[in-house]
């Protein structure tokens, strides 16, 4: 695929970005949703995780641990998603996912952290299959529920003050990454009902504008059924 540029661009998008992605991985979607707003052109690798494709021996020399996202960057591999939106922010400083004001920046760290570590490992597939086979099947949707609703009550919290369009104002940042994917999964697959969590919900209303989040979502990936 070739490069894109704009204007604003400091850095040309070399060749060779590729994305080793699961259409329904919220970790993957949160990758995604950073390069569309980078403006960075990349290559999909789809890593279908219900076929177990994860394991196979060719994606864990990619990633040893079994997870995606994982980013290939030239001769560069960086996998979790925090590192991956992390080490993008470095090398291509366009569009910014990091406010310069240290208290929002600390917010921001906090709020992908509550998501990040608090939530989505929670509702990931291993998790749910293990809750399904040692507990019952019934039990799978109420535990995921829980741990939603906490995570959101504290970001309801945390953003206080915070949020305006997005979470620390204006403009999106690396909370807003993390943010859009979970209330995603929580809404179409867990039946979270989102007008206990107002400013979420307001936030929600502001990434459903932006192109970049449309082109992230699971239903718009290659690998999504059609």
């Amino acid at each position: 695929m070739e490069a894109t540029t704009s204007a604003t661009s400091i850095i040309q998008q070399p060749p060779t970005l590729k994305l080793y992605s699961y259409f329904k991985s919220s970790c993957s979607f949160r990758v995604r949703f950073a390069l569309h707003l980078k403006g960075l052109d990349y290559e999909y690798k789809a890593v279908n995780l219900l076929k177990g494709e994860q394991f196979s021996p060719e994606f864990l020399d990619v990633n040893p641990i079994g997870y995606v996202p994982a980013l290939v960057d030239g001769d560069l591999l960086v996998s979790d998603s925090f590192a991956i939106l992390l080490y993008l922010e470095e090398k291509y400083p366009q569009h910014p996912l990091l406010p310069t004001n240290l208290q929002e920046k600390a917010v921001h760290y906090q709020a992908a952290n509550i998501v990040g570590s608090g939530i989505q490992p929670l509702q990931n597939l291993a998790i749910l299959r293990y809750i399904g086979g040692k507990v019952g099947e019934d039990e799978k949707i109420p535990w995921v529920q829980q741990h939603i609703g906490k995570g959101f009550a504290a970001l309801e919290k945390l953003l206080r003050g915070y949020a305006g369009k997005f979470a620390t104002g204006d403009e999106i940042f690396l909370a807003d990454l993390f943010i859009a994917p979970q209330i995603h999964a929580a809404t179409t697959r867990f039946n979270i009902d989102m007008t206990r969590y107002p400013t979420l919900s307001r936030l929600y209303e502001s990434y459903n504008e932006l192109p970049a989040f449309h082109a992230s979502l699971p239903e718009n990936q290659p690998d999504a059924p059609k």
